[in-house]
């Protein structure tokens, strides 16, 4: 699977407002598509307002929902901006910790000449790094990143080779473990699965035990071809103790988020056709899995 994981920031009306951040902060940044909801949705939002913002920084895509104040994003899921200097690591750095909170304050480190840690006001964690970066990258390469604390601590390696199994042609770069004295000894420090056409997925335990947890406040988005990619991804995404969920989502059994998808979802919630949109994303509404098919005949008014 070379098409990119989505990662999907839940946020209460704050989309076109993260959008706006993150299009001034990320020099290789724009906006590709508005969705917007219909009347008579569950979130009672106004019909014609933003439903979701999709950007795409340094080629990677994200989805900026206005799902309401029932989630919100943390430091369990964060993302790794790779830089080449010193000075794009200072001003990416600095536009992003305006009005947030610093978690490690960017310097110079063991593993980078410039690093640092910062949650943006949308509470969107971004680990900003000098380094090396998958040749023939952008300006910036941004890359997710797992950890795994609270219930979930110790697990990386057992999800690293898991989603190994799933994603056609991925393979585990490396894995990086605790020393003594570092963290829990012998769990992930860093862990690094390709998933082919330079994507990627990080995972690390964490170093203490504090008890921040995945949860629907940051979701991937898996973008699938057709009926039988879904069906694979919600199969396997939801095997051995997984929970589904409306919509498209579902938890996995290490509670991370994911919504598995079509491709052409967004094509279908974007239309020019109000009335159109409107009906698919009514079945959307109705379905678990999600059935491409019954969407477009949705759509279709059939």
């Amino acid at each position: 699977m070379t098409r990119p994981i989505t990662p999907c920031i839940w946020l209460d009306d704050q989309a076109e407002a993260a959008a706006e951040l993150y299009l001034a902060a990320f020099r290789d940044a724009r906006v590709t598509a508005v969705s917007r909801y219909p009347g008579d949705n569950p979130s009672q939002k106004p019909a014609g307002s933003v439903l979701t913002v999709e950007v795409e920084l340094a080629g990677q895509p994200f989805t900026l929902l206005n799902g309401g104040p029932m989630w919100s994003p943390n430091s369990s899921i964060s993302f790794f901006a790779h830089v080449d200097t010193p000075a794009e690591a200072d001003a990416l750095f600095a536009a992003l910790e305006v009005g947030g909170v610093v978690m490690m304050p960017l310097d110079r480190y063991p593993w980078s000449e410039r690093y640092g840690w910062v949650q943006d006001r949308f509470g969107v964690s971004w680990q900003v790094i000098t380094g090396r970066r998958e040749a023939g990258g952008s300006a910036v390469s941004v890359v997710p990143c797992l950890m795994f604390a609270g219930a979930a601590r110790g697990r990386a390696e057992e999800a690293l080779r898991t989603y190994q199994a799933l994603f056609p042609g991925a393979g585990i770069d490396a894995i990086e473990r605790y020393a003594a004295g570092e963290g829990p000894e012998g769990a992930v420090k860093h862990g690094r699965l390709a998933l082919g056409g330079g994507r990627a997925l990080l995972a690390m335990d964490s170093h203490v035990d504090h008890d921040v947890r995945f949860g629907a406040g940051v979701s991937l988005q898996l973008m699938c071809a057709d009926q039988a990619e879904i069906d694979h991804f919600w199969d396997g995404l939801g095997a051995g103790g997984g929970q589904p969920g409306p919509c498209g989502w579902l938890e996995d059994r290490f509670g991370v988020s994911w919504q598995v998808v079509p491709e052409r979802l967004g094509e279908l919630l974007t239309s020019g056709d109000a009335a159109a949109r409107d009906r698919a994303f009514r079945a959307m509404l109705g379905m678990g899995k999600l059935d491409i098919a019954a969407l477009e005949a949705a759509r279709d008014g059939r």
